[in-house]
């Protein structure tokens, strides 16, 4: 079956906004065997949006359009649906219904613009959205279905995974199952991975196991894939595969699947009955805000102390003047560091993470790479043990690629910690 996405938006098409729904979209696809054949962006303009309607209808069986369903002048997908159907648009009672209920729900006042999600073409089945005011559908424009889907990418997520994919499997005529198995790690780059998990495929008894990499730095994805007629034998099939690969990575598996690291740090500190205070200087509170974010982190987040200079932490965690400052960082300096951060902040665990002043460089510096990229310390301790870990990220010199580095460092000290492993262990990145 040959598929087209078609991305509306002008915020899209100018770069503003960075297309990631296209990539989860053709990405989940691939997973269970429909390859995308092709990718359109388009503007919020009606010719442009018309021409790609009709161009898309010729060439393709099914087409996902993704944006363009909100309430506003700048949304037109309906609109133009309905015209490249050739039919007219018509108030759907069920969906305002909907939307009322939802406005209600959240004790809010539906405005008048609102009801324009519920204005379909007429020959329109809805796809529903259970989260959203933006009524997913699907419909028949020349030789291919087309199914419309809202931008916001939790909405659109949930449908891909619960309507669409189905729905495409059905019209493809597939009744083959997949299985897709993901794991998550740090430390190690691709062409390690690859050559610790070489002929890790012949594992699988008569099976076609495809392995594949994405990386999403600072992290590395590792996929398993396989497909057949019956989901209980591909989980038989994988696992011993699965098994291995685990047994590879080993301390440096952070995640699998959905997990995120800091998901599951989360969950382990819970898990202890637990509280984390975050101290940082060159990671700019970005430890503290992965943390935060998560489900019930307020149940364990104690506090984050977020400063560029050391004296200010000093000051804070009454240290003695020039510990942090007055020249290279030493382990005793971050040991006594984080044991101060527990008991200015009652924590259970206390995490430090701190560039060292010695080390960093003018902004300006024409210095190599690795000459720019400050060492960095971390700590991480609770009632008498601390441990200490120390790098430097020597192949990355974009401050934002060594920032995001550092901080998956001091998360994965974190995780480390709290589960026993060693915290420094030798990895490919510094």
């Amino acid at each position: 079956m040959r598929i087209e996405i078609i991305c509306t938006g002008d915020e899209v098409l100018t770069g503003k906004t960075v297309n990631t729904n296209y990539s989860h979209i053709s990405r989940k696809l691939e997973e269970v065997g429909l390859s995308v054949r092709w990718g359109t962006t388009v503007g919020d303009d009606r010719d442009t949006l018309l021409e790609a309607f009709h161009v898309a209808a010729e060439r393709a069986d099914a087409v996902i359009v993704n944006g363009g369903l909100g309430p506003t002048v700048d949304d037109l997908s309906q609109e133009m649906a309905a015209r490249a159907a050739g039919v007219n648009l018509v108030l759907n009672e069920y969906w305002l219904e909907r939307i009322e209920v939802l406005f209600r729900r959240h004790q809010l006042v539906m405005q008048p613009n609102n009801r324009k999600q519920a204005l379909l073409p007429a020959t329109a089945q809805i796809i529903d959205n259970p989260i959203g005011t933006a009524c997913g559908f699907e419909l028949t424009i020349g030789r291919a279905r087309f199914f419309f889907t809202p931008g916001v990418p939790k909405e659109l997520f949930l449908m891909l995974e619960a309507e669409l994919i189905p729905r495409l499997l059905a019209r493809s005529g597939t009744t083959a199952v997949s299985r897709v198995k993901r794991f998550h790690s740090f430390g190690l780059g691709e062409s390690h991975v690859d050559s610790l998990l070489e002929g890790i495929t012949d594992l699988a008894p008569g099976g076609e196991v495809k392995l594949g990499f994405q990386s999403h730095f600072p992290q590395l994805e590792t996929k398993l894939a396989l497909r057949g007629s019956d989901a209980a034998q591909l989980a038989r099939t994988m696992a011993p595969v699965e098994a291995e690969v685990r047994k590879r990575l080993g301390h440096f598996l952070v995640a699998e699947d959905d997990e995120t690291l800091e998901g599951l740090i989360l969950r382990d500190l819970k898990g202890k009955g637990a509280s984390l205070s975050v101290v940082e200087t060159f990671t700019g509170g970005r430890i503290a805000a992965r943390l935060a974010q998560q489900p019930d982190a307020d149940a364990v987040f104690c506090r984050g102390l977020v400063a560029l200079a050391g004296s200010e932490i000093e000051a804070w965690l009454q240290l003695r003047d020039g510990s942090l400052t007055g020249g290279p960082l030493t382990e005793d300096a971050l040991r006594d560091a984080a044991r101060a951060a527990l008991r200015a902040t009652h924590s259970s665990y206390a995490l430090v993470a701190l560039a060292d002043p010695a080390s960093h460089a003018d902004p300006a510096s024409h210095a190599a790479p690795a000459a720019r990229s400050p060492a960095l310390w971390f700590a991480v301790a609770t009632g008498d043990h601390v441990a200490v870990r120390s790098s430097q990220l020597r192949r990355f010199g974009d401050q934002e690629f060594l920032r995001a580095g550092a901080v998956e460092l001091g998360l994965d000290s974190l995780r480390r910690f709290l589960r026993g492993l060693p915290v420094e262990e030798k990895n490919d990145f510094g």
